[in-house]
């Protein structure tokens, strides 16, 4: 019989992977560091779901964090999912044979963001 480790563990990645939240995370993430309420305020999303998604590219190993006196920022774990990422979207038009549009996401100190980060600036 022939051990499937690996192609199981590729599957982890991908499923990790496969979720339009996770993807704007990650996208995010790759240009910054950032905690849950920039995140929060970047996706326009509320802050348990934010964190609940966060959850689950840890458990996956894809994000890396450290704490800053009660906040938590969070970064990829691995520089390599950035060119995985650009890859996926490259891939994605080509499977759909036309340009395909990903909304444009914030990047540095925003207006409505309640972290140190951004109300220091």
């Amino acid at each position: 019989m022939v051990r499937n480790d690996g192609y199981d563990k590729e599957a982890q990645l991908f499923q990790a992977l496969a979720h339009p939240v996770r993807l704007q995370i990650l996208d995010i993430l790759a240009r910054q560091e950032a905690c849950v309420c920039h995140l929060t305020a970047v996706l326009g999303q509320r802050q348990p779901y934010v964190s609940q998604q966060l959850a689950a590219l840890r458990q996956a190993g894809l994000v890396a964090d450290r704490r800053e006196g009660t906040l938590i920022y969070y970064r990829l774990a691995d520089d390599r999912l950035a060119e995985l990422l650009d890859q996926g979207k490259a891939l994605a038009q080509a499977f759909h044979g036309r340009i395909l549009t990903f909304p444009p996401l914030p990047v540095g100190v925003l207006d409505n963001c309640p972290c140190p980060r951004c109300q220091a600036a």
